[in-house]
């Protein structure tokens, strides 16, 4: 049985596909079902065709938007650095209940935590930071600018998690470089006076 499978019959139970209790995956236990529940975006990233953009998409962004409503930088820098080192044991559990292949799709945690990252430099105030915001991460999580590639190699969910750190430091810088030229060239595209 394919490990996605196996997971999602764990997490949600049988009663989806008839069998009995017995033939699924009943030996995890209650925090190894709630990593896996949590890694993988609330089970999205075992139903999604592309996990890591719809994640990014659909938890990422809303987690970034929460992180930016905390009063001073510090308070935000806390909760996204709490965030990402909740990720490491989680997608180390997840990975391990998925069937242990690094840096299995369906763990959408390190897409989700570290989406908070890129809006530093240049707060979430509108669709359009969103997009551009939304944009970078993904170019810089797929194509994985040195070292990201090298981090990945870490062991499990550090591994995960750690090239994705990458990600969103570089998708940061470039959201940041984006906000200056535009800035720079007279245009409010990035800006809160560019108007929702």
């Amino acid at each position: 049985m394919h490990p996605a499978r196996r997971a999602f019959r764990a997490f949600f139970g049988t009663q989806f596909d008839g069998m009995t209790t017995s033939d699924s995956n009943s030996s995890l236990g209650f925090f190894s079902r709630l990593a896996m529940w949590l890694a993988t975006g609330l089970g999205l990233g075992l139903v999604a065709p592309a996990p890591g953009t719809f994640g990014t998409a659909i938890w990422g962004l809303p987690l970034a938007w929460a992180i930016g409503q905390v009063p001073g930088v510090g308070w935000q820098i806390a909760a996204i650095v709490l965030a990402n080192l909740v990720g490491i044991p989680l997608a180390t559990v997840a990975g391990r209940v998925l069937g242990g292949k690094k840096d299995n799709q369906a763990i959408i945690w390190d897409e989700i935590a570290t989406m908070p990252v890129v809006f530093l430099l240049v707060p979430l105030t509108n669709w359009k930071v969103a997009v551009a915001g939304f944009a970078a991460h993904r170019l810089c999580d797929i194509t994985k600018p040195p070292p990201a590639r090298q981090l990945e190699q870490l062991p499990e969910g550090l591994g995960v998690m750690a090239d994705d750190w990458i990600a969103g430091i570089y998708a940061c810088l470039l959201l940041g470089a984006l906000e200056w030229c535009f800035r720079s060239a007279g245009w409010a595209v990035l800006s809160v006076a560019a108007g929702g």
